[in-house]
């Protein structure tokens, strides 16, 4: 009888597993499928600001205009083209000749910072040193300094800005392009050049001695507020009045030939 039950018992069980493994996949909930693999949202296209002061294609140059050079062969005629606009060799000892239009944009988009890199500048430095009365704890800047600047203010008294303005709109494919390899692929260097030249209008005009104190090696200003400006500004301020009177004469009317806009509120960095 004990072997009975216990033969009756394991038919029960091999006939319950084969009937949970025949009805099972009919009674049993379906399993939950997979999450979906949803794809992340693509990224935003960066925003590329709007041109505010354009250069129209042509501006500058006559129906006859020849093509223009690659930036990599611009030095030449764009050189030459300066001479013969200011008609006056002693700016041939003041340019630097190589890589001419790929160091104006970069000395542009400088002059708002703190530093400007010498070898990047397209205008040799001009000679003779920063001339101070008094010692380095209470200097002043030397009334005669602006004459170290004689020259360059000679061309630039004569200089007929239209023109000058003719001839950057005339090349001014080759400046954008020096502008988005200097690593601004969405920008317009048309704006930048206008917001630089707000910037350095924007320098005050000292009334009086302009203090100075050497710490080190170079001469700073006494007054923290100024030697904190950029290094266009401090220029502005360093090559005296009546140089300073003519660079914001003659950067006024540069504007007025290649601004679309009123001018800017804020100062560029």
């Amino acid at each position: 009888m004990k072997f009975r039950a216990i033969s009756a018992l394991a038919l029960v069980v091999v006939l319950g597993s084969l009937a949970a493994w025949h009805w099972w996949p009919r009674i049993a909930p379906a399993p939950a499928p997979p999450p979906a693999v949803v794809a992340p949202p693509a990224p935003e296209p960066e925003a590329v600001p709007p041109i505010a002061n354009p250069i129209a294609s042509g501006d500058g140059a006559g129906s006859s205009a020849p093509a223009l050079p690659t930036l990599a062969d611009s030095d030449q005629p764009v050189g030459a083209a300066l001479l013969e606009l200011t008609g006056s060799q002693p700016l041939h000892g003041l340019l630097v000749p190589e890589n001419l239009i790929r160091h104006l944009v970069a000395t542009v988009d400088n002059l708002p910072r703190h530093r400007l890199a010498v070898e990047l500048r397209p205008l040799r430095t001009t000679p003779g040193a920063l001339l101070v009365v008094g010692d380095d704890l209470n200097g002043t800047l030397d009334d005669g300094n602006g004459a170290r600047y004689t020259v360059a203010a000679a061309i630039l008294r004569q200089l007929d800005m239209a023109a000058l303005a003719r001839l950057y709109k005339g090349y001014y494919p080759l400046f954008q392009r020096a502008y988005e390899d200097l690593g601004y692929p969405h920008g317009y260097f048309n704006d930048r050049l206008v917001a630089v030249i707000d910037h350095l209008l924007a320098t005050p005009e000292l009334l009086g001695p302009v203090r100075l104190v050497r710490p080190k090696v170079f001469w700073e200003f006494a007054d923290p507020e100024l030697e904190a400006r950029s290094a266009g500004q401090k220029f502005l301020l360093r090559v005296g009045a009546a140089n300073g009177a003519l660079l914001r004469e003659k950067l006024r009317a540069l504007r007025a030939q290649v601004a679309a806009s009123a001018p800017a509120v804020t100062a560029p960095h």
